[in-house]
């Protein structure tokens, strides 16, 4: 049966993906569904495909309607009020993290290694920030190099996008990708958006593989880990404060209403 409900989280994930340091797959953590949505990719080449499919469908099709609906609203509130959104986001990723620790159980089964995973994490996405003002030309004119260069960033930012708290959008302006693939996807270069396609491909198949294979392997070590890059999500998306008073509380009031968003959706999403 197709979980209709996952319409509505797709949509929260692709408008993610539409602010520059929010993770695709932080939302999947804070709905709830990030080792489901591991085990349905995994599962689509199984016996099962249908019921994964089934779960990954509705998925899509709301980040795909967030992305070409909602795009132009999101893009001028981040044009016109981009602190005030980083807050609201803030504040949603902040006030997952007690469900997260409360079901890993941390106080029971983590030792010093958990604690040390966690630490590593959480400096290597908030590292992140440092380059978050990076620019680079844009790849108009395409050949067998660009091919190559443009699958292996697609590859990258799909893994990037897979892992909790790392942002692919800002991997790909680390390595001065972005504004490429702002170009291709927007003016829709076909004979660019094959290789990037089969790299985005690519890469989610093969990441998913590998936090399976942790996840059942190592959970609480893995777990400790996703908490360290949501933690860490928090000083990449954290923007400063404006030079104006009104829009600075409206800022901090943003804060509070992202984590009270954050326990109706534990509430919703964590306790059935």
């Amino acid at each position: 049966m197709i979980e209709w409900r996952n319409l509505y989280r797709g949509g929260l994930m692709g408008v993610s993906d539409l602010i520059p340091g929010v993770s695709g797959g932080t939302i999947a953590v804070v709905l709830g569904i990030y080792q489901r949505l591991i085990e349905a990719i995994n599962g689509i080449f199984t016996r099962e495909w249908k019921r994964h499919l089934a779960f990954l469908i509705p998925l899509l099709v709301g980040v795909l309607l967030a992305l070409f609906l909602l795009s132009n609203i999101v893009d001028w509130l981040y044009e016109h009020y981009p602190n005030q959104l980083q807050f609201a986001f803030l504040g949603l990723i902040a006030g997952i993290l007690p469900m997260l620790l409360k079901k890993s159980d941390y106080k029971k089964t983590f030792g010093a290694q958990h604690y040390v995973l966690f630490f590593l994490a959480a400096l290597l996405v908030g590292s992140t920030a440092i380059f978050q003002e990076g620019v680079a030309d844009t790849i108009t004119t395409f050949d067998g190099s660009t091919y190559v260069l443009l699958f292996l960033s697609g590859w990258l930012a799909s893994s990037a996008m897979i892992l909790p708290g790392i942002s692919g959008s800002m991997l790909l302006l680390i390595v001065g990708m972005y504004p490429t693939f702002v170009y291709v996807l927007s003016d829709v270069v076909i004979e660019a958006l094959i290789p990037l396609g089969l790299g985005i491909v690519f890469g989610i198949l093969i990441m998913s593989k590998i936090i399976k294979y942790f996840l059942n392997q190592y959970f609480y070590q893995t777990y400790a880990l996703i908490i360290g890059l949501v933690f860490g999500s928090i000083f990449v998306i954290y923007p400063g404060f404006d030079p104006s008073f009104l829009l600075n509380v409206v800022s901090v009031a943003l804060i509070f209403v992202g984590m009270f968003v954050a326990y109706l959706l534990g509430k919703l999403e964590h306790q059935q």
